[in-house]
């Protein structure tokens, strides 16, 4: 007992000082530290998700009572509607946001752009490029209104944005007029962006001292040797960002509708239906998050009846080549952005491989019923014709046939054949086969 006491005493005395130690660490870091930075990471996309994280973020930041919160930005852009909740989270901040595109080879493009220059200070690493905003149609070409019609709403918003934050207005224009692309120094030549850094702590040094307007009141930032604090997506931010993928909402899609199928087929299988329903409700949820064509996800759902009606009815290919007609058409049209300024669309190697897979099983499956419609029958009375048998007595032309080790009536269509003589089942009617001498 006594040993037990002893052990204990000192496994909570070597846990105490390792905790001990690894706290002062953390605390030593930057002793000297009375105020804090929050950074979040923004890698992909923008989608409800990545909307939702900066608004979390800014809210902890807040609650913190944060120096500023850093957004370090890599995206090619995303949805209008997650942009335009985001920009207004910035513009609205109750602390001072900078958008930090980040690490070198990171882009802000398309939404991007907006995001950046919607920052208290906007901030680029060497090798980044910003730009390329102009609304470009993904799912087939505008008329010339509509067209005309999405560039200007585009354009009034970034003006809008650049002149609440004293940005150069002409460029940002062009940006969304003419899809201009600049590098970080041809931002900060052109007053895109308000510094350069190559890392955070370069970029707390930077601007330290720098008065930013918030919310109609002036602050002057104190980051001069500030706790950097990440901020990390929570379990339902990153589980909704993978949802929000088009690619993975598509994927699930199919998933779900093969498991039904497959569960009506087989009634009872169980596993199939179950896996299908999930599938089906996290397509269902993902696909709510995105701007989606009914009209394709209608040919999706017309796609796979008509591989089903091909297993049922014989068509030669012709439903089959319907379905994969419709699946193609459906999954081009399945996401239908409400501005030509989004960039989110399914990948086309994503679509090529569901179609090629889907026509592969279907006609594997229509191959294999066609088979087996064809295939002689290999039970029941039908089972005999063509099968051999040995006469039990003379057929004249009546009497005994044994075949499979079965007494059978049968009756002669060659005249008399003795008994003992093998012969060939060739018809069977009313319970009496049909047969003649087996040729040698």
């Amino acid at each position: 007992m006594e040993n037990n006491i002893k052990k204990s005493v000192v496994i909570f005395g070597v846990m105490f000082f390792l905790s001990g130690f690894f706290i002062t660490q953390i605390r030593t870091e930057n002793p000297q530290s009375e105020n804090r930075v929050f950074v979040i990471t923004v890698d992909g996309s923008i989608n409800p998700s990545s909307a939702e994280y900066i608004n979390s973020g800014i809210k902890k930041a807040k609650e913190k009572n944060a120096e500023c919160l850093i957004i370090k930005l890599n995206t090619p852009g995303g949805l209008l509607k997650s942009t335009r909740i985001i920009v207004t989270d910035i513009l609205n901040s109750p602390v001072p946001v900078i958008v930090y595109v980040s690490p070198s080879g990171s882009q802000a493009a398309s939404a991007g752009v907006f995001v950046t220059l919607a920052a208290h200070i906007a901030v680029m690493a060497p090798g980044t490029n910003i730009g390329a905003a102009h609304p470009v149609a993904l799912q087939g070409q505008q008329d010339s209104i509509m067209n005309e019609k999405a560039t200007n709403d585009a354009a009034a918003f970034i003006r809008t944005i650049s002149e609440k934050r004293a940005r150069n207005i002409q460029w940002a224009e062009d940006a969304v007029r003419k899809s201009l692309s600049i590098t970080e120094t041809e931002a900060l030549n052109l007053k895109v962006i308000d510094t350069i850094a190559t890392t955070i702590n370069e970029l707390l040094e930077q601007v330290n001292g720098k008065e930013v307007d918030v919310q109609g009141s002036k602050k002057i930032l104190n980051t001069k040797n500030a706790e950097i604090v990440t901020v990390e997506m929570n379990f339902q931010q990153e589980f909704l960002n993978l949802l929000s993928d088009p690619n993975i909402a598509y994927i699930l899609l199919m998933i779900g509708m093969y498991g039904i199928m497959f569960e009506l087929y087989n009634p009872g299988s169980i596993f199939p239906g179950v896996v299908g329903v999930i599938c089906l409700v996290l397509a269902f949820y993902s696909l709510h998050t995105l701007p989606i064509n009914y009209a394709g996800l209608a040919l999706i759902i017309f796609a796979i009846i008509l591989f089903i009606l091909e297993i049922k009815i014989l068509s030669h290919g012709l439903l089959t080549i319907g379905g994969v007609i419709s699946l193609v058409l459906g999954s081009i049209m399945l996401i239908d952005t409400e501005s030509t300024l989004e960039v989110i669309e399914i990948s086309w190697q994503v679509i090529l491989v569901a179609v090629i897979l889907t026509t592969a099983f279907f006609v594997f499956a229509i191959s294999f019923g066609i088979k087996a419609q064809m295939r002689k029958p290999t039970t029941g009375v039908e089972g005999l014709v063509d099968e051999t048998g040995e006469a039990l007595s003379d057929l004249n032309p009546e009497g005994q046939v044994l075949v499979h080790g079965e007494y059978w009536n049968a009756e002669s269509l060659d005249g008399l054949i003795v008994k003992g003589t093998k012969v060939k089942v060739i018809q069977i009617k009313n319970l009496t086969i049909k047969v003649r001498k087996l040729q040698n």
